[in-house]
């Protein structure tokens, strides 16, 4: 039976570009459930992959910041930009802060290919469960076992399970007695309670807003939705939330009280958001839609809420909505260095199946290849 110097378990954005830094020396396996490989980097942003952001730092991500922080710094945004290049590919930048590929996400799944095609690819590959005996590692399959002697585990989260994401890599983790923090939704729409439902029959109209949570201060669109409310401000927002309130200010580039000093026009028609919204923001805020100029202090003390519009949300859209997963493989069980575990030698952890989940905007795939090109710079280094 053969022995693979490596096996990478998941063929994703973190598996491949981990392969593709290995070593040509060793024989590399990489196992994937999908008959094709990067099936999600293949869907994401709209067929043309936000690959990364024009600013990328240890802020922009929740979990240890100490460890994010010495990947990136070893593997950062510009690094990646200068692989791409090297690589025949020129980023298009979006909104003045994404990075996409110019015509289709195949173009960087092409170039992973290219480096990886040397190795073996394991597909239509069901992954049952990982054991150790005395220096080998075995892994059991829904078609064969395979042996290795280094295994890469790189299979993300439970979101988009329709292309084959699976909470394994967790199970495997824990089979070895490692920590980890069970997978919930993240970048995902939130849900309102009742107080907030006038929400929900705004479904489709998007503004831009600042939304702050915890202490952070997300400023994108927000985009209202039959469930509740979504848009990148939320997606990027629900990220940091657990419960308790969150706040939206509705006008960030204005004051309200200026915009409304002295006018003969009615509120509403003085706001820069769509009428309806007006309409029902004023509703919302207990201000009656009168002439600017008729504002008593009182009523004006009210319409400043527009900048800190204050609630607990409900909930969040769940699995089946949420762009990636918050949780995942303990840092404190991994090397900084190698992402290794501490415990079981020769066990890595890279990319999702980790507890490090970015924003929206890049961040994820930024981590995925920072984590997978880390791991095998120290692979190719170890003994």
């Amino acid at each position: 039976m053969k022995i693979y110097d490596v096996l990478i378990l998941g063929a994703g954005a973190s598996g491949l570009m981990c392969a593709s830094q290995l070593s040509k020396k060793m024989s590399v396996g990489i196992v994937d459930i999908n008959s094709k490989v990067a099936k999600k980097l293949k869907v994401s942003g709209g067929g043309k992959c936000n690959i990364t952001n024009v600013s990328v730092s240890e802020n922009n991500f929740d979990g240890d910041s100490e460890l994010v922080s010495n990947i990136l710094n070893r593997f950062s945004k510009d690094d990646l930009l200068e692989f791409l290049q090297n690589n025949s590919l020129s980023p298009v930048i979006r909104k003045n802060r994404y990075y996409f590929c110019k015509n289709s996400s195949d173009e960087i799944i092409n170039i992973l290919k290219k480096l990886t095609n040397h190795q073996e690819l394991i597909l239509n590959t069901e992954i049952i469960e990982l054991l150790k005996k005395d220096e080998l590692f075995e892994i059991k399959t829904n078609k064969t076992t395979i042996k290795a002697k280094r295994v890469v585990v790189a299979t993300g989260g439970k979101s988009f399970k329709t292309l084959g994401a699976s909470d394994i890599g967790l199970k495997i983790a824990k089979s070895f007695s490692i920590n980890v923090k069970e997978f919930t939704p993240a970048l995902v729409g939130l849900t309102v309670q009742k107080d907030q439902f006038w929400m929900k029959e705004l479904s489709g109209l998007s503004c831009y807003v600042n939304i702050k949570v915890e202490d952070k201060i997300l400023n994108e669109d927000l985009l209202f939705a039959h469930k509740g409310i979504s848009g990148p401000a939320v997606l990027s927002a629900s990220l940091y939330w657990r419960k308790g309130n969150i706040s939206i200010d509705f006008l960030p580039s204005h004051n309200i009280l200026d915009l409304t000093k002295g006018s003969k026009k009615l509120v509403s028609s003085i706001i820069p958001l769509p009428k309806r919204l007006s309409v029902a923001i004023l509703k919302a805020l207990d201000v009656k839609d009168i002439e600017c100029k008729k504002l008593t202090p009182e009523v004006k003390e009210k319409l400043l809420l527009i900048h800190n519009y204050e609630f607990a949300p409900a909930g969040n859209f769940g699995f089946t909505k949420a762009e990636v997963c918050r949780g995942g493989v303990d840092t404190n069980e991994l090397s900084n260095n190698s992402l290794e575990s501490k415990d079981i030698k020769k066990l890595h952890f890279i990319g999702e199946v980790v507890d490090i989940t970015g924003e929206l905007g890049g961040y994820n795939f930024q981590w995925a290849f920072s984590s997978g090109v880390i791991c095998a710079r120290e692979i190719n280094m170890l003994p």
